[in-house]
């Protein structure tokens, strides 16, 4: 099944890129990585090293991914 806005939510992340385009901590801004790992509220990104980056308070729809991976893949959008 492709990937797609709107089912997104029901896919493993690990192995996507990602890129986050805004967040309240400007240092994470512009941060760009492949997608590593995942926990119920953090991603962790990885280009030249792993940065953890919390998904709630980020331009990535934080409060619908706020969950364990194998919970969110459960729910229906």
């Amino acid at each position: 099944m492709k990937i797609t806005a709107e089912n997104f939510l029901q896919h493993e992340l690990i192995g996507l890129r990602a890129e986050v385009e805004e967040s309240s901590n400007r240092d994470l801004r512009g941060l760009r990585g492949a997608v590593v790992d995942e926990t119920r509220n953090m991603l962790v990104l990885e280009d030249e090293r792993e940065k953890k980056v919390a998904k709630a308070g980020n331009v990535v729809s934080g409060d619908l991914l706020v969950s364990r991976p194998e919970d969110r893949i459960k729910r229906r959008g």
